[in-house]
């Protein structure tokens, strides 16, 4: 009896310990097994990279994590159709965190080119720019792809500017490196689809936008504090309902290019045209206070405020989109950090460390009922999608089932992604069921067949 007592006070030791493991540690997506796949321009059949996809490893120590990652995600990437020559390429990288992040009290550290936060897919993020900026001197745009230099003063919006090379999960690679400027899901689950590349090269990307319950928790930036989705709770103390959480920076009224919202004089860019449309540069925004508007964000693009998994509150950035579920500058972080600037990429871990082990039972009974799950189309023909709107934090199985209960086709939706197909050439005219599982729990989705 008395051994029976000291193992259940240490299993509740250890479930305790857990509990209040630092979700910096908890919320990365780990896979050793699963490899990830791209598309080729002019082949919609999606082809291995043998690529590891997601996080392989997370560490802890007293102040930090390590996040072990090939920055290669589980959804389905490119092709880039602007000519892009690179694919995502394994990173091979080690991303140390801050686990007590702080706030910057003194001159504010602006957002770079290059990575600025990760993913929890271990995706790099990018800050609004593309490294191309407009040189007065010869009228033209300098940088980039186009090399040379520009003046650094009328930066390029990557975002708009890009638009043409992003695959349908809104992300491309720079020499490899694969990484998101914005919100990462798919252009179009989009209310208002501003790319046509899913038509041909469907893929999905990290979350589907629900615009009824709190955005997931689907990174960390450079200085430590965690970033959500788009949509969170009004008030800051965790009221007031679900909201698009909005960005305060708004396109100035201008038709050339002289002055920064802030009235200095600076070095002119090209006059507004359909060449440079408003909005084509970082420096087209303007901030314009909103502090009294809960559901709007601060000059960093975040607040501080309870989420779900910050139930006492935390300063948390969140990817803004507008009401069409369209990218809405600044994207994500910017553009300048709100913490002081710590985290970085590292060769190896020089101290001693944790390694932190996921539960095997990411989602619980409650959460996995709760999931938002679509066929479509339904009535099908040829294909039919099923596609989880919410983070998945597991692997599900996913089986197109007859009406005698006979499996006749299986895939998965990979944790880090969210959409499976089947493919109906074989399957006659019917009803059947799709059966989602994750080994412990099942949902099913009735699925008409008609084939012409």
């Amino acid at each position: 009896m008395k051994r029976a007592l000291t193992l259940i006070t240490l299993m509740l030791v250890a479930i305790t310990i857990k509990a209040q493991l630092n979700p910096a540690i908890t919320n990365w997506l780990q896979n050793t097994t699963i490899t990830g796949t791209y598309y080729t321009n002019g082949n919609s059949t999606p082809q291995s990279n043998s690529i590891l996809v997601n996080c392989q490893s997370v560490k802890y120590s007293t102040n930090y994590v390590y996040v072990t990652t090939t920055g290669v995600p589980a959804y389905t990437t490119g092709p880039f159709l602007d000519g892009n020559p690179s694919n995502a390429t394994n990173q091979n990288a080690i991303f140390k965190f801050p686990l007590n992040p702080v706030q910057n009290t003194g001159t504010l550290s602006p957002t770079t080119s290059g990575n600025i936060g990760i993913f929890i897919n271990g995706v790099a993020l990018f800050d609004y720019r593309d490294g191309v900026s407009y040189q007065s001197s010869s009228g033209t745009e300098k940088g980039g792809p186009y090399g040379g230099s520009g003046d650094g003063v009328w930066n390029r919006d990557a975002v708009l500017a890009e638009r043409a090379g992003f695959d349908c999960s809104k992300g491309h690679p720079a020499m490899g490196n694969y990484h998101h400027h914005q919100n990462p899901s798919a252009f179009d689950l989009d209310l208002d689809v501003v790319s046509t590349v899913c038509s041909t090269y469907d893929s999905d990307g990290l979350y589907v936008i629900n615009s009824t319950q709190h955005s997931p928790l689907i990174g960390y930036a450079y200085d430590g504090f965690p970033i959500y989705g788009a949509y969170g709770y009004k008030n800051a103390n965790g009221t007031g309902g679900i909201t698009r959480m909005k960005s305060s920076y708004e396109l100035r009224n201008i038709s050339v290019r002289t002055h920064y919202a802030d009235g200095s004089d600076v070095t002119d860019g090209p006059a507004v045209s359909t060449t440079y449309p408003l909005g084509h540069y970082k420096e087209d925004y303007a901030y314009v206070d909103h502090s009294t508007e809960s559901d709007y964000l601060d000059v960093h693009n975040g607040r501080f405020c309870i989420t779900p998994e910050y139930p006492n509150g935390i300063y948390a950035y969140f990817c803004t989109v507008d009401a069409n579920h369209n990218s809405a500058y600044p994207y994500s972080v910017g553009p300048t950090f709100y913490g002081v600037k710590s985290a970085s990429k590292v060769s190896s871990i020089t101290e001693s460390t944790t390694t932190y082990t996921p539960s095997t039972s990411a989602v619980s009974e409650s959460e996995f009922h709760q999931l938002s799950i679509e066929v479509f189309p339904n009535p099908a023909s040829d294909m039919v999608a099923v596609q989880i709107g919410d983070l998945v934090k597991e692997d599900y199985s996913v089986e197109l089932v007859d009406m005698y209960g006979h499996v006749l086709q299986k895939t998965t939706v990979y944790k880090g992604s969210t959409l499976g197909f089947f493919h109906l050439e074989t399957i006659g005219n019917g009803m059947y069921m799709v059966r989602i599982s994750n080994g412990r729990y099942v949902q099913t989705r009735a699925l008409s067949v008609a084939r012409k």
